[in-house]
């Protein structure tokens, strides 16, 4: 018998945004089979339906000048709902830059917006919410292209170095693809350079990460995607797989972990992702996972459908497996499915898709890593 399904196994999540978080989205998740929420409380595309959308070029996916610190009533409040309607709330992903940008920006707001972040970890423990999803990130998620790229022309969203202006700038006021305040006219464009983004966040975890290990809360860091070098006159921060090793050696903690998106590690130029899944999960530094497949790397890639594209997503599976992970696995982005539904039809497909490679698990038989292992051993 495997680790896993001696701990309980995998758990297969679903992630909702917060106009999508509804009793009949929590219905849809439990048919579908998934046990767990992974909820957005940033309002992106506040109005508008988010599936696969890449906002605008110049004011990104919307405006959070209004947002204001989450309070501890709210976060129970969610929790309180999510299990109302038979699911557990596994992390919440993202904070609205406006609780943060200063410390994203190194501006002079950094120390107050640190102690908002400090108090909002403090309450994350206090309601009992294990995770947060975090992207360190000036730019954020920009440059997609929607069209149909995937299985049967199916729509979904791709990325073409050569199509995009890759070095417009960011406007003022913006921070993470989000409008966080009033642009001011003249202001100097953000250039942020490799050595001024490291020093940034591991002041952000040194100040973190000791009070979300009193909390019990692990901060689980997104890779960028698209994992280019430099977008918009800023550095990427883990745009390489071995960049994690960095990232996680500057605090060494149990709550310093990943939010580990296998799509985006798929999209970068180099490494293994196979290997890469099998070190984190032997950390047991994964807060929980992104199961996404793209086809093709930077400076070209497409998502896929779960099942169509460079992953081989069982591999991965017996990877998680032979490590014992048994956290939560979420859909991320699916292609939308032509249908008067096409974002619930795509997210069936992929959960339908992960529950029966979760549950077959054990008959998948070893990883090709651990075959070799074996191997080389006899």
């Amino acid at each position: 018998m495997s680790r896993a399904s001696e701990t309980g196994g995998m758990k297969v999540g679903l992630g909702l945004y917060r106009d999508s978080l509804t009793r009949e989205n929590f219905l849809f998740a439990r048919q579908a089979g998934a046990t767990h929420i992974v909820a957005h409380l940033t309002n992106y595309f506040a109005g508008k339906n988010p599936s696969l959308s890449r906002g605008s070029d110049v004011e990104g996916w919307g405006d959070c000048s209004d947002d204001r610190l989450w309070t501890y009533d709210e976060l129970v409040g969610l929790v309180r709902l999510v299990r109302e309607n038979g699911l557990e709330l596994a992390a919440l992903e993202n904070l609205s830059p406006r609780f943060w940008s200063d410390v994203l920006l190194d501006g002079p707001e950094k120390a107050a917006q640190m102690e908002g972040l400090k108090r909002l970890i403090r309450d994350f423990g206090r309601a009992g919410i294990p995770c947060l999803g975090y992207n360190f990130s000036i730019a954020g998620v920009w440059g997609w292209t929607k069209e149909r790229f995937a299985r049967g022309d199916a729509m979904s969203v791709g990325f073409d170095l050569s199509k995009i202006d890759a070095q417009m700038p960011i406007p003022d006021g913006i921070v993470w693809n989000m409008r966080y305040r009033q642009g001011r006219l003249g202001a100097a464009p953000i250039r942020v350079s490799d050595a001024e983004l490291w020093q940034r966040v591991g002041w952000f975890l040194k100040e973190l990460v000791p009070v979300a290990e009193e909390a019990g809360v692990m901060l689980a860091a997104h890779g960028d995607d698209p994992p280019v070098d430099t977008l918009r006159g800023t550095a990427r921060l883990v745009n390489q797989p071995h960049k994690y090793d960095r990232l996680l050696g500057i605090v060494e903690s149990k709550v310093n972990g990943v939010e580990l998106c296998l799509g985006t590690v798929a999209e970068m130029s180099t490494g293994d992702i196979y290997e890469r899944v099998r070190t984190l999960a032997r950390r047991n530094k994964i807060g929980y996972i992104h199961f996404r497949n793209v086809r093709g790397k930077v400076p070209v890639y497409y998502e896929t459908f779960i099942d169509d594209g460079d992953v081989d997503m069982a591999e991965i599976v017996r990877i998680l497996r032979d490590e014992g992970y048994t956290g939560v696995l979420i859909p991320d982005h699916t292609p939308e499915m032509e249908c008067p539904a096409p974002w619930h039809a795509g997210k069936a497909y992929a959960l339908g898709y992960m529950r029966a490679l979760i549950k077959n698990a054990d008959a998948l038989g070893p990883s090709r890593t651990a075959a070799a292992d074996r191997a080389a051993a006899s």
